[in-house]
């Protein structure tokens, strides 16, 4: 079995839920070569990132960009894979509609035993699905965090014959938000707030921990909305989906919405007034406390170490 691997890239480096796209292949036992859009330097990191074969195209990576490339690339693949980034879950049904492929997005499993079997979450990450993909070729867009990325290792690089079609779209303006340079989603560690924090001042702890931490913040829906901290930060349905190492999360109820961004994290610690609070029902260990009281005394405790 053949896998074709996009790797998407962000400032001039490689995206980590791409380079995890190779564990996925490497679990259904299939023989994976990366394809990127750029130079010759992105494609030697991202090589040497995970021991693999990686193939570059020097061109502009607008979406209908991508999906021209990758589609092209993908002959004789039996798989596709994509990062469920933003981009991704876009560039992921237009390739497949270029192959007339089966495709399944945000996937979070894969078996190969009898055909291409996928998992995914449903109903905001309350039940598990398996769909079968019976067309010859998979396109699927994998939710980082769900694979283990491969040890780093000499990979071979090398440029691509293929020839990108025209953009049909160009960038003309881009206007950073505030927070923008925010990137929690390759983040080994997050510490995330919600409406249990009361203010904004009382954020801020939430905040202080994570730099002690030497991690990312992120929030909650009600947080972002009560002007806290900018929507970067965000997780959840409508926001990012994480899975670092550990998620430190402080006065958030547990809302499926916010679960379904977080569910993948290694090991999950909630901190919530309320005993009874859904997201304990996703931590692997809770505190029954008051997080504005409890958040500053982890800080201290970790400056300490």
């Amino acid at each position: 079995m053949k896998a074709l691997v996009y790797i998407e890239t962000k400032d001039g480096a490689p995206v980590g839920g791409s380079l995890e796209l190779f564990g996925a292949a490497a679990s259904i036992g299939a023989e994976a070569e990366g394809i990127v859009i750029g130079d010759e330097a992105v494609a030697k990191a991202a090589a040497d990132a995970v021991g693999a074969s990686v193939s570059y195209v020097e061109a502009d990576d607008y979406e209908d960009v991508i999906t021209d490339v990758v589609a092209k690339a993908a002959a004789g693949a039996d798989v596709v894979f994509v990062a469920a980034t933003p981009t991704g879950k876009v560039v992921a049904p237009r390739i497949g509609a270029r192959l007339d492929a089966g495709v399944v997005n945000d996937i979070t499993g894969i078996n190969a035993d009898d055909g291409i079997l996928i998992t995914r979450p449903a109903f905001g990450g309350s039940i598990l699905e398996q769909i079968k993909i019976k067309t010859p070729v998979a396109v699927v867009s994998v939710r980082p965090g769900s694979f283990e990325k491969p040890a780093a290792a000499a990979g071979t690089v090398a440029k691509s014959a293929i020839e990108a079609a025209a953009a049909k779209t160009q960038l003309v303006e881009h206007i950073a938000e505030q927070g923008e340079v925010v990137n929690i989603e390759d983040a080994d560690i997050i510490v995330a707030g919600g409406r249990g924090m009361g203010s904004v001042e009382e954020f801020a702890k939430v905040i202080d921990l994570a730099e002690a931490l030497g991690g990312a913040v992120g929030a909650s829906r009600p947080a972002i909305e009560a002007g806290w901290i900018p929507r970067q930060h965000q997780v959840g349905q409508s926001g990012k989906i994480v899975a670092p190492k550990l998620y430190v999360v402080a006065g958030v109820s547990g809302a499926t919405q916010h679960v379904a961004g977080m569910s993948g994290s290694k090991y999950v610690l909630a901190i919530n007034t309320d005993e009874d609070a859904q997201i304990f029902e996703v931590a692997d260990l809770g505190i029954v406390g008051d997080a504005k009281k409890i958040l500053p005394l982890l800080t201290e405790a970790v400056k300490n170490r």
